[in-house]
């Protein structure tokens, strides 16, 4: 192995390492700052310690945060979580390490050689947060489109005399018949409403599901909250708008789809046709310019 094949790797893996410690030290310096805020006993830190929160904090760097991102996207298993990023920086290391030690045998000059190592980087460095990105969009629009059920639903249910919080276990349950992601959304509230409050967990609940239609729901239910007026007629006016504001995307949607099908139309059928009636009198033309 030459002597850029070994600058290559103790590059990369300085690179990968410095990065995570980084992030470790972030997290033990935030971890640090809420045990201060909440007045537990400061004591000094000795560098063992300080050793053993860094190793420890590299295995689950930013894991509340990654959780958060995680669950948005659909993947519910948290106990699973602080596997992502070790997987994630292990194959792009290996995969660069055994790229960087086969590369006479793949007959791979050093040029192609950091070309691939720049492809392997996006594929699995920043591939994964781009699709985590994209579930997360889909999700966030399936949800909203489900969501006026979800209110007509509570609002039933707020008319027979059940409280909000009644009315979400009860729902949890209801619409895992037709959307398993809005119900498991709707237990995760109902699970940290008994720990910070309903109020706190809506809006939590709005930052896993960032829509315009979740933040006009939360805002209505708490809302509800802070002034104890009836919900029910607030809840059925909600549901009937954000049927309409979906319905006019969707009329939107189609009225542009006519000015997007132009551009093919004329590529692939009226040019074609300007052509087979062109072609013969040029053809003629020429002939006859030879001739």
């Amino acid at each position: 192995m030459g002597t850029f094949s070994l600058f290559i790797i103790v590059t990369s893996a300085s690179l990968i390492l410095a990065v995570l410690v980084t992030l470790s030290l972030r997290a033990f310096a935030r971890e640090r700052k809420l045990k201060n805020f909440m007045g537990r006993k400061n004591h000094d830190y000795t560098w063992k310690d300080t050793v053993l929160k860094i190793s420890r904090n590299v295995v689950r760097i930013n894991q509340q945060e990654l959780s958060q991102k995680l669950i948005a996207a659909g993947f519910y298993e948290e106990r699973y979580v602080h596997f992502y990023f070790p997987i994630k920086y292990g194959f792009f290391l290996i995969s660069t390490v055994l790229v960087i030690i086969y590369h006479h045998v793949l007959d791979l000059s050093y040029f192609n050689m950091i070309a691939v190592i720049a492809v392997l980087m996006i594929f699995f460095i920043i591939a994964p947060d781009i699709y985590l990105e994209q579930r997360k969009k889909q999700l966030t629009k399936k949800i909203s489109q489900n969501l006026p059920y979800l209110i007509d639903l509570l609002g039933v249910c707020v008319q027979t005399g059940m409280t909000i919080e009644a009315a979400f276990i009860y729902l949890t349950k209801e619409v895992a018949n037709f959307d398993k992601d809005l119900a498991y959304m709707l237990k995760k509230t109902t699970d940290r409403s008994h720990i910070v409050g309903l109020a706190k967990s809506l809006d939590e609940l709005y930052e896993r599901v960032p829509s315009s239609e979740m933040r006009s729901f939360v805002h209505t239910i708490n809302q509800s909250l802070h002034y104890g007026t009836s919900i029910y007629s607030i809840l059925l006016t909600l549901a009937k708008d954000i049927r309409e504001i979906q319905m006019l995307s969707l009329e939107e949607k189609v009225g542009k789809l006519s000015a997007k099908m132009s551009i093919p139309l004329i590529l692939f059928i009226m040019l074609p046709i300007v052509i087979l009636i062109a072609a013969p009198g040029v053809m003629r033309l020429f002939y006859h310019g030879f001739h």
